[in-house]
């Protein structure tokens, strides 16, 4: 856990997008010149804030600032209904907040949706990235190995249209390698996290309705990407299988792929420790 305090770092910010206004919740933490902005996965209830709480510490400890993105649909951020690529609205999310807040140079560190997200923010942005780290997500397509949608998925979609502690413990329990580290604390504050806001919920199932693909195959656009990119993995994703860190891999030629044994699709939290030292010495360097 964060020795900082979630509610003691909050902002909201309004940003306009595609002619609406969203008011957009983020967590700004230290002071540094260099600025890491970490972007969160789609789980319900998911907030950056209970995605990053184990990594936080050690970038700030290294003279870093961390930016902790709400995108619209998630934690105090607005809902919408996204009826196109939610990785590139995402993007654009990411874009207005910095340009607001004054930045301009950033490492993006996404999970999951956040590294389509990243993805799609490096490829319209290619100017404002420095580095990228990607876990879990980058790109979207059919897995070479693992039917899809892949079991995961699948009930990650349970869980949106029944949002309950039954369906959330059948996802978290294929959401890690080992489900015994995940507490009933911890269970209990992601249900009523994700019970907060109903609105949410539902504006996700109408988004897929309206737009299937929410994060499309970037696969061959990859190789626009020159920033300097970290993907890790875990072997036992049963989310996002550990062939879609591969060709993100191959596609992203300045990249190098750590792939964690005994993992599944949370390595930031699974592995703290090492992913930690991992990060930062990739961003050091």
């Amino acid at each position: 856990m964060s020795r900082f305090n979630e509610e003691n770092t909050s902002h909201f910010v309004n940003i306009e997008d595609a002619g609406r206004t969203l008011n957009i919740h983020y967590n700004d933490i230290g002071d540094g010149k260099n600025v890491v902005v970490m972007l969160h996965g789609s789980g319900p209830g998911a907030t950056g804030w209970a995605n990053f709480n184990r990594n936080i510490d050690p970038l700030i400890d290294a003279g870093f600032r961390v930016l902790l993105i709400n995108c619209p649909g998630w934690g105090k951020t607005d809902t919408v209904v996204c009826a196109e690529s939610r990785s590139e609205l995402n993007g654009r999310v990411v874009k207005a907040v910095i340009d607001q807040l004054g930045v301009n140079k950033i490492s993006l560190l996404g999970n999951s949706m956040g590294g389509h997200s990243a993805v799609a923010f490096a490829l319209a942005n290619p100017d404002n990235v420095d580095k990228l780290v990607l876990m879990g997500g980058g790109t979207g397509g059919v897995s070479s190995f693992v039917p899809m949608p892949t079991e995961g998925i699948k009930l990650i979609g349970a869980l949106y249209r029944e949002p309950t502690l039954e369906n959330l413990k059948r996802m978290m329990n294929v959401f890690v390698y080992d489900a015994s580290d995940l507490t009933e604390d911890l269970m209990q504050a992601r249900l009523t996290n994700l019970l907060a806001r109903p609105d949410h919920l539902e504006s996700f199932v109408k988004s897929l309705q309206a737009h299937p693909k929410q994060f499309p195959d970037q696969s061959a656009r990859l190789d626009e990407i020159n920033a300097e990119t970290l993907i890790v993995w875990g072997r036992n994703d049963r989310f996002v299988p550990v062939d879609t860190g591969y060709r993100l891999n191959a596609g992203i030629l300045n990249s190098q792929l750590h792939v964690f044994n005994k993992c599944g699709h949370w390595a930031q939290w699974e592995h703290a420790e090492k992913f930690n030292r991992l990060v930062l010495d990739f961003l050091t360097h």
